[in-house]
């Protein structure tokens, strides 16, 4: 009887063992090592020859500690709000307060809430109901400080205001005396 099922041969192909990945080139490096020393003696012949060529003294070229420093002076007659001005005849004439408004705010919420968030630090904080001036007839809720009696203290809340994140504006209202 023939054997179809080659019992024999399957035993003995068991034991080979097979190679599942082969590569038609020979293992070799890419860079051999007589290149790599070629490059090295090259560059460190580079490094000398720029040394002596450019004349470089590695000795001097240090950091140096730099420190910055800013100072503000002013006269101390500025923190007492004692400013003197010239006045014209024109302005001895008038009384004038200022003002600083904070913000214009068609919804009434987004006033209150810029009111409340400068309460700690601006004294005086109002809001008015003003109609503008580029669309008539629309209802703006103003946020506005003070009156102040000079234009240094209203400076002085605009800045506290701008650190604050706003974009205030000074404001002036004037009567005759």
């Amino acid at each position: 009887m023939k054997d179809f099922a080659n019992l024999k041969n399957n035993k003995s192909n068991k034991s080979k063992k097979k190679t599942v990945f082969t590569s038609k080139k020979p293992n070799s490096n890419t860079i051999s090592a007589n290149t790599l020393t070629l490059l090295i003696l090259i560059s460190l012949g580079l490094v000398v020859i720029s040394l002596f060529l450019f004349d470089t003294d590695v000795i001097s070229i240090k950091s140096e500690k730099t420190s910055n420093t800013v100072s503000i002076n002013f006269p101390t007659a500025l923190m007492e709000n004692s400013v003197l001005i010239e006045l014209d005849e024109k302005d001895a004439m008038l009384e004038c307060e200022y003002f600083v408004q904070i913000g214009a705010y068609g919804n009434r919420r987004y006033a209150i809430e810029a009111s409340n968030t400068l309460n700690d630090e601006i004294i005086n904080i109002s809001i008015n109901e003003v109609y503008s001036s580029l669309q008539p007839g629309k209802l703006l809720n103003s946020v506005i400080s003070g009156p102040y009696m000079n234009r240094s203290a209203a400076n002085n809340a605009k800045e506290k205001i701008t650190k604050r994140g706003f974009e205030p504006r000074l404001r002036t209202l004037c009567k005759e005396k």
